[in-house]
């Protein structure tokens, strides 16, 4: 029997689903029953009615699920599915900050462990954190961990924002410098890239807005500034367009852990469980229901 065949037919068994992010590998995204950007996977995770949770993405996403969804087993198909910029960031950092700012509120991209989640006031994704600093009756905001979309806020608003830490960054967005961009198509840039690239952009938006703007252009050639499977979604979502990773050596590791033989054997083992501890899960859930709300 094929890996497709056996994951269906466990997933029947087991009332399961599987959740992919964007930048899987695109035979990870065709196991999947949704993929979609950090927002979507937080939205979706809090409606469906599985019992378990198949989350190919890295460890911050597969906690978020699992924060959002006691009732529900989460498994992460490999324990190397990490994210470094999330780690850039910790509780002891957000303590000093908010020592220095005591009339700030902490705003934290869900890009970040839970422990630190349980201490913001609110959590955001690169689709809407404009939307979610300017909700906030708050005239500074502490901004972590990625100092990139920090930047990106702070153009769109009228408060003050704080990065936290000065450095938090995505390696491979930082990556993705001005000179290894082609230029021969619709530019579309993620939020997490530098400034620079941001600056010569013809579009700045999070994976699932750039789906979003590839519905609805009449463009049909697209260069795609972010992780370079996201092309592998938009791809098979519009298959008359052409997209094309900015930069090739745009990879995430963390990201490239989960392959079909482990979400194979996560699924049949019933291997690696994310387990939050309560008092932090309940604190980071409020956070990041308040970001739901507010989207």
């Amino acid at each position: 029997m094929v890996i497709s065949e056996e994951i269906e037919r466990l997933k029947r068994e087991k009332n399961g689903v599987i959740l992919a992010h964007n930048y899987q590998r695109a035979e990870v995204q065709e196991l999947a029953d949704f993929v979609g950007d950090s927002l979507e996977l937080a939205r979706k995770a809090t409606q469906i009615d599985s019992s378990l949770i198949i989350f190919a993405g890295v460890d911050f996403m597969a906690e978020t699920a699992a924060i959002l969804n006691p009732d529900k087993k989460v498994l992460i198909p490999s324990r190397m599915a990490s994210c470094e910029m999330a780690h850039y960031l910790t509780p002891e950092v957000i303590e000093v900050y908010r020592k220095k700012y005591p009339d700030a509120k902490v705003v934290l991209y869900v890009n970040s462990t839970a422990a630190c989640k349980a201490m913001a006031d609110i959590t955001c994704t690169s689709a809407n954190a404009v939307k979610v600093v300017n909700s906030l009756d708050a005239d500074i905001i502490l901004f972590g961990p990625d100092a990139n979309l920090a930047a990106y806020v702070a153009r769109h608003t009228d408060k003050k924002i704080i990065p936290m830490p000065l450095n938090g960054h995505c390696y491979v967005h930082t990556n993705l410098g001005i000179e290894n961009i082609r230029r021969d198509g619709v530019l579309l840039v993620h939020p997490e890239c530098p400034v620079e690239l941001q600056e010569i952009a013809d579009v700045i938006a999070s994976t699932g807005g750039m789906v979003r703007y590839a519905a609805k252009s009449d463009a049909k050639r697209f260069i795609v500034a972010t992780e370079r499977d996201m092309t592998a979604r938009l791809k098979r979502d519009f298959p008359d367009k052409e997209f094309i990773p900015a930069w090739a050596y745009a990879i995430c590791l963390g990201m490239k852990q989960i392959t079909p033989e482990n979400v194979l054997r996560s699924l049949r083992e019933e291997i690696y469980e994310i387990k939050v501890p309560e008092k932090i899960a309940k604190k980071a859930k409020a956070a990041i229901e308040r970001m739901l709300e507010v989207s």
